[in-house]
């Protein structure tokens, strides 16, 4: 193994000498996901293999650069809301990252499973979310695709499970200075800033959290348009609304947690500090705590819609920054999205 300053050394021995590898937990277009044991230790964690772009002609398989970005970056990581990196492996055509070992499944797949939810308990897991944002904006990285598939618990069956952002294919470090513009992510979740080509910043992350709380208190997704179009559309023109209907139930201080994070304006959008500091998850006084407490989460229609997220194609755990996956993948939503009936009533655009 030669090292040159900023490249990333993975290992050229074979995996399979250093780990029992067991059954398939994911996949996505250029990557599979298995439990793996390493026998040095007895200790589980996930192998992720990524297929490697053979040519710079080819379309298939992730350049190696941005293989090397996601590992630097997550071997920067170190905190208990994010998954952690613990080996790499190379060989002629994959590169394999043994990661911690997550598998209490997705934060909306539990929640979907609960009797009740109050916002209190809602927002003991959102506060986990910015936990870990906070971590991650601090090292002046922004995630880039902050969405209920990569926000995992590591073990369900312990009072309060914890949060672990997973995920890292579409991840940068946001340099000064540094003019960084791109179009990625799951279109529901993306920022207005992506959908128009502007430069990037912690600010998309941000933008994402609220469409993530939006989707968590009431079942609806805030911008989810019949087409991948329909929904950039709706980004851009801030065109959602606080259905009746659908939050009955929720309190203002939850709306206004929303409404400051869905501000298209990057200048005036919640940082993560702000949020942080925001009443509804660091109330002020005993009047806003009790409201937390009889505040519920519409669950009925978060259960509802939850199924029919579960029938979308998630090729997401794997995520690489290939635009022909993200194609692929939309295409796929897509066409379950038109044979869906619509999730909420869309206020009438021009």
């Amino acid at each position: 193994d030669f090292e040159t300053p900023g490249m990333a050394v993975f290992k050229q021995q074979n995996v399979d000498d250093f780990y029992e590898i067991g059954e398939q937990l994911g996949s996505g277009q250029f990557a599979i996901v298995k439990r793996c044991t390493e026998k040095s230790t007895g200790n589980e964690y996930a192998a992720k293999f990524i297929k490697k772009r053979q040519s710079r002609a080819s379309r298939r398989g992730v350049r190696r650069e941005e293989i090397e970005r996601e590992v630097n970056i997550l071997q920067e990581l170190q905190h208990p809301n994010v998954v952690a990196l613990h080996d790499v492996y190379e060989n002629r055509t994959d590169v394999v990252l043994i990661l911690e070992l997550v598998s209490g499944g997705e934060l909306f797949d539990f929640l979907a499973q609960k009797e009740s939810l109050s916002e209190e308990e809602a927002t003991q897991f959102i506060k986990q979310v910015l936990d870990g944002v906070q971590y991650l904006h601090s090292k002046g990285i922004a995630h880039f695709d902050l969405k209920p598939e990569n926000i995992m618990l590591l073990d369900r069956n312990v009072p309060l499970p914890r949060i672990k952002l997973i995920d890292f294919g579409l991840a940068h470090k946001i340099e000064a200075g540094a003019d960084f513009k791109n179009i990625f992510g799951t279109p529901e979740f993306v920022a207005p800033e992506i959908v128009n080509y502007e430069p990037l910043g912690l600010e998309a992350d941000m933008w994402s959290i609220g469409v993530i709380t939006y989707i968590l208190l009431s079942g609806a997704s805030p911008f989810l348009g019949d087409t991948k179009q329909e929904t950039l559309g709706n980004i851009s023109a801030m065109n959602y609304e606080f259905d009746e209907e659908l939050f009955s139930n929720t309190s203002e201080l939850a709306k206004s947690f929303i409404k400051q994070l869905l501000e298209k304006d990057t200048r005036k959008r919640m940082t993560i500090q702000d949020a942080h500091n925001h009443p509804w998850i660091k109330p002020l006084n005993s009047r806003q705590a009790m409201v937390k407490r009889l505040s519920v989460v519409n669950l009925e229609n978060f259960k509802r819609q939850y199924a029919r997220r579960r029938w979308m194609v998630s090729c997401s755990i794997l995520s690489t920054v290939e635009l022909l996956q993200r194609d692929c993948e939309s295409d796929q939503e897509e066409e379950i999205l038109r044979r869906r009936p619509r999730t909420r009533k869309r206020s009438s655009t021009s």
